[in-house]
């Protein structure tokens, strides 16, 4: 790693038009792990993919499912067909609450097409005959996943990403609440923040870039500074603002069409947002909208999970971890550590090793550890799957340091 340089993360409000279509879909999964619960369904038999369309006035839900009866019901010849009415209930709810209520995009008018089908068999199979064969489900897919974790901020993410996520949700949080001119802001915002490091640590910010829609057609870049710049200073907090930094607040002028009335949005097209603002490698995998016998999601949450506790655990400064997967198979095909030459007395090869002895890395193993059957995925669509406080009801749960002793264990062990 260079010691000196600057590195720039973006993020995106909730209401961006991709944020809406992976904040609907994620209520989809919700949805289906509330009521397989409701129903007395096993949550393990939970599948879903869901991808989401958004534009002017209009939502397409679709993909592929295994739905408990209670969203089922009879066609003209007594099939067994997908019930829509709940579908788009979920989602005319997700809409509102994110706060759209415009011409070109409302909650109460938008027409919403629900065209979930059910799952590929042959994919099924992939996922439920492995358990049969290997005592354990399968994996959803192949690929590829990755884990971070640095000494950055409280939370160890990249320091870029944190405070770019911090700005839109001090943001959100103050239009929701009515907040002065903040509640004529609208829910359509982006943000991006450039650190300059100095000898590998966050020195100082050097530019800041926010666009966000406004209701009020009279403002200009100005107003909106004057509006969201004591903001913009408090999600920075410690963090220092250099003398010279450059600020672009809404640099283009005008912003009062957003949302998918201004630029369609569609599911899983802000990875990068949704990890580590580049800091570290993705696999490529979408999160939103699918369960977690999907790799894409659950083993990317563990690595997260592992990375964390390894720095956590004073094993590194920084560690990136890579997870690798083949459809139908349910142990990983491999996993890579790299501590970026910040070991603290261990090496890559025992903390690859200890990995495996405290958690079991198949599907089913990651579901069970972090306990992931179970409706906690609306609240991840925006400001990141990473960073996050674990919640009481067992959101984030990835982001708990509880492997913390059972690493330095293994380790002594070995």
């Amino acid at each position: 790693m260079r010691e000196s340089y600057l590195f720039t993360s973006e993020s995106v409000s909730e209401g961006h038009p991709d944020k809406v279509c992976d904040r609907i879909s994620d209520e989809i999964v919700d949805l289906i792990y509330r009521e397989a619960a409701k129903t007395g369904i096993d949550p393990w038999t939970v599948r879903v993919a869901c991808e989401t369309l958004a534009t002017t006035n209009r939502v397409v839900i679709a993909g592929e499912v295994r739905l408990p009866p209670s969203l089922m019901k009879k066609d003209k010849e007594g099939r067994d067909v997908i019930n829509p009415s709940k579908f788009r209930s979920a989602a005319r709810k997700a809409i509102r609450d994110i706060g759209y209520e415009q011409d070109g995009f409302n909650w109460r008018t938008v027409k919403v097409d629900v065209l979930l089908h059910s799952q590929s068999a042959d994919i099924a199979q992939g996922v439920d005959s492995a358990a049969d064969k290997q005592g354990h489900e399968g994996a959803g897919d192949q690929g590829i996943m990755f884990g971070y974790a640095c000494r950055e901020t409280p939370d160890l993410m990249p320091a870029p990403i944190y405070y770019s996520h911090r700005i839109l949700q001090l943001l959100a949080a103050a239009r929701k609440k009515g907040e002065g001119d903040a509640a004529k802001l609208g829910p359509d915002a982006k943000s991006q923040v450039t650190v300059r490091y100095e000898n590998g640590k966050p020195a100082c910010v050097d530019s800041i870039v926010l666009s966000t829609q406004h209701l009020d057609e009279s403002w200009d870049s100005k107003k909106v500074r004057a509006v969201v710049e004591p903001y913009i200073r408090e999600a920075l907090g410690d963090l220092k603002i250099s003398d010279d930094c450059k600020w672009y607040i809404n640099p283009t002028g005008k912003f009062v069409i957003g949302g998918p009335d201004g630029d369609a949005g569609l599911t899983g097209r802000k990875i990068i947002v949704d990890t580590y603002g580049g800091a570290a490698p993705h696999g490529g995998g979408a999160f939103s909208g699918k369960d977690t016998t999907k790799v894409d999601r659950s083993a990317a949450y563990a690595a997260r999970y592992l990375a964390k506790n390894v720095v956590a655990a004073g094993l590194a400064d920084r560690c990136t971890i890579q997870i690798a997967y083949a459809i139908g198979i349910a142990q990983p095909l491999s996993i890579y550590v790299d501590l970026g030459g910040t070991g603290k007395g261990v090496t890559e090869e025992q903390v690859e090793a200890a990995i495996r002895k405290v958690i079991d890395l198949s599907p089913s193993g990651i579901r069970r550890h972090l306990d992931l059957n179970k409706p906690i995925y609306a609240k991840t669509a925006a400001y990141g799957h990473f960073g996050r406080k674990p919640g009481r009801d067992g959101s984030f749960a990835w982001e708990k340091v509880d492997l913390v002793k059972p690493l330095k264990e293994a380790l002594k062990a070995a």
